[in-house]
């Protein structure tokens, strides 16, 4: 579809997904399958990982044995729904760096305000995984790389649980070198800027909000 998208298509995944469109799947599953899905899709996202080598022991003898190179990566959350995914990456990486950018949709404009961003230093030397489980109108996404390119992120990849062709299409348009990972792109958004046929509000559904 696009050159900057990737969808994974585990079978794992997607069961997990359809899971977590149900209208009565509770809270407590919502948050539970997506810290599971998030872990699927972090085996994704960190495919490519820059390695080198370095000499061990094992209890036999020595040897040489890779190892992940460069500087610990940056997990970066858009808040507040960003959080779901990020909990289930650093199970998978808990070494990492954690920053926050917290954005709002005005309801009115679907353009992002923003209120919060905490991240940590020397991005242009990590790996940057941007985590928000919906790719929308794209609007919060390009809004929060464009801060995180500010602060010196250069190595940027997008990671989310589930997309509409509009958001990865704004996506390709403002920032081509950013990679997009997903489990589904739907079909459209509706005039309230919501995924179809999607899964509902993912922070409402994790949260227990309306």
């Amino acid at each position: 579809m696009y050159d900057h998208l990737t969808i994974v298509k585990h079978p794992l995944v997607q069961h997990k997904l359809t899971l977590m469109r149900q209208r009565d799947t509770s809270t407590a599953s919502f948050r539970r399958l997506l810290r599971e899905i998030s872990l699927l899709l972090a085996y994704e996202v960190t495919r490519e990982l820059p390695m080198t080598s370095t000499t061990i022991e094992t209890p036999l003898q020595e040897m040489e044995a890779p190892i992940l190179a460069g500087k610990k990566m940056a997990l970066i959350s858009i808040l507040r729904a960003g959080n779901g995914l990020l909990d289930g990456v650093m199970e998978l990486i808990p070494s990492a760096r954690v920053g926050f950018v917290g954005l709002y949709r005005d309801e009115e404009t679907l353009q992002p305000v923003q209120y919060y961003f905490k991240v940590p230093t020397e991005l242009e030397d990590r790996l940057v995984i941007v985590v928000d489980p919906m790719l929308a109108t794209g609007n919060s996404s390009v809004a929060a790389i464009d801060l995180l390119k500010l602060a010196g992120a250069r190595n940027i990849r997008f990671l989310c649980l589930l997309a509409a062709p509009e958001g990865v299409e704004r996506m390709g348009q403002a920032h081509p070198d950013v990679p997009i990972i997903t489990a589904a792109v739907d079909e459209r958004l509706n005039e309230k800027g919501y995924i179809i046929p999607g899964l509902g509000d993912a922070g409402d559904r994790m949260y227990g909000t309306k």
